[in-house]
């Protein structure tokens, strides 16, 4: 076969060699083009040359292209494989440290929440962009399969706007249908799962073994499981009140609705610090820097492991690399991704990014029609559509009235913060990442004399969040790692 892919953000330091083992694992792909691009040419040399050891140890002829020119990486490519987080770590910082002085404590805050809504801004801005090199230098009808967060707005605004067709990739849902078949202590593989919403609020609708329907098990298992009763408490508590578990990690759930974290004495109870995606404060944050030192300090060391296999066996279960395979050879894959919704949830707005059932062949991708969501699983979702479509038109825009819209309807910001305190934040938040936001330019300079007056409202400058913990040091962190292989050897 012969076809181009480039992967933009490849210096994703783990990532983008996940994504890459994943795409070599098929046969049939060891002859194609690739290229990889990424603003930080430190990480991309690093991962290049990774990736292209793995290459010439599994005896495949392909030279990586390494480029920062992403216009040449995209140059005739079939597929453009986007992880990218704009404005890195010191903008990630912000999206959680600055809510924080006004009471917003985030787990994450990358999809929904004001961090999520700022990201979403940053992330938009440049797609657009990606986008418009793609349609003048890629290859017609050329497909864009994006990892980037808030993964509902940046395929939304790509669809829309960019004048590409974007699919949304996630594998939140792959993760729960591993606990569902846990608790009811059936093999996943013996399941047949839907799940159908919003990214990252997608809901297990339907969960059959042999043809008989469980969904009434779910919640007597989950709350008989000894690790998930501990460590699921937000996605239980919604699964008592809807009557359907969430694709969602439980910090990641707690963040989406007004419930769980309004309160930061409350907070704890509702979460479980064994691992910070059970909604530690700041938690993915302390992670990711975390993984960024480390990286940078063992480098030498993952050289000198072996090199992965592209035989299969360290295949993983992320959807993008099925889908190519798909398209390419017309065997089928079925799983869940986000798609512009048509009419396949009735219940939700036509226009609006939905997380689905899709199957794929070599004629396609085809999105069967969902019907409606249980009514109380489409309010939630109907919720954040409205917060994601203000953001999206707000990113395009650059309608400051309306990303602020989009703060104060966010449920958990809403259950925190006043009408004027999220004027104030919003406006904080753009001078902060001013260099990210190009469309804001003059939005920014008015919120610049607003700060500039003094006529301020105090914060809680400082303050860390209800269940922040400590970040590691590299040698903890490669300790907890060689504990882990050790551990699967």
């Amino acid at each position: 076969m012969s076809f181009k892919i480039a992967i933009i953000g490849a210096g994703s330091l783990v990532f983008a060699r996940t994504l890459f083992t994943d795409i070599m694992s098929v046969p049939e792909f060891h002859d194609i083009e690739v290229a990889f691009t990424d603003i930080n040419a430190h990480n991309l040399e690093k991962v290049t040359e990774l990736c292209q050891r793995d290459l010439d140890s599994n005896g495949i002829p392909i030279k990586i292209q390494a480029t920062t020119d992403r216009r040449e990486a995209f140059r005739d490519a079939r597929y453009i494989i986007n992880c990218v987080r704009i404005g890195g770590l010191e903008a990630f910082e912000m999206d959680i440290d600055i809510p924080l002085k006004y009471g917003v404590d985030q787990c994450v805050g990358d999809t929904l929440c004001v961090g999520g809504i700022m990201y979403g801004q940053r992330v938009i801005a440049e797609m657009l962009g990606f986008c418009k090199d793609i349609r003048e230098v890629a290859e017609p009808d050329a497909i864009m399969l994006n990892y980037s967060n808030p993964n509902a707005l940046a395929t939304w605004a790509c669809n829309k706007y960019g004048g590409v067709k974007t699919i949304g990739l996630c594998h939140g849902e792959i993760h729960g249908e591993i606990q569902i078949a846990e608790v009811l202590k059936i093999p996943r593989e013996e399941l047949d799962i839907t799940c159908a919403g919003i990214n990252h609020q997608t809901w297990y609708i339907s969960i059959k073994h042999k043809g008989k329907e469980l969904l009434d098990q779910v919640l007597p298992g989950f709350e008989a499981h000894e690790k998930f009763s501990e460590e699921e408490k937000v996605r239980i508590d919604m699964l008592k009140r809807f009557g359907y578990y969430s694709t969602e990690s439980n910090g990641h759930l707690s963040e989406y609705v007004s419930w769980y974290r309004k309160r930061p004495d409350e907070i704890k109870d509702w979460i479980n610090l064994d691992n910070w995606i059970n909604g530690e404060t700041g938690g993915y944050l302390r992670v990711t820097r975390e993984e960024r030192n480390w990286f940078e300090t063992e480098y030498p060391k993952i050289l000198a492991e072996a090199p992965k296999k592209y035989d299969g066996s360290e295949r993983g279960k992320e959807h993008c690399s099925y889908i190519i395979e798909s398209l390419e050879t017309g065997r089928m894959y079925r799983g869940h991704f986000n798609m512009m919704n048509q009419g396949c949830i009735t219940n939700l707005p036509d226009e609006c990014v939905v997380e689905v059932p899709c199957y794929v062949d070599g004629n396609g991708i085809s999105v069967p029609r969902v019907g409606e969501l249980p009514l109380g699983c489409a309010a939630v979702c109907s919720q954040s559509i409205w917060v994601q479509r203000l953001a999206v038109e707000a990113a395009v825009s650059g309608d400051v009235q309306l990303l602020k819209q989009a703060a104060l309807m966010d449920p958990l910001t809403g259950a925190v913060c006043n009408p004027p305190e999220i004027w104030q934040m919003i406006d904080e938040m753009l001078i902060a990442q001013e260099k990210w936001l190009p469309q804001y330019q003059e939005g920014i300079q008015e919120a610049k004399e607003r700060f500039e007056s003094g006529n301020l409202i105090p914060t809680n400058e400082g303050y860390k969040g209800a269940v922040r913990l400590r970040e590691k040091t590299v040698e903890e962190v490669a300790a907890e790692r060689d504990k882990r292989v050790i551990t699967a050897e």
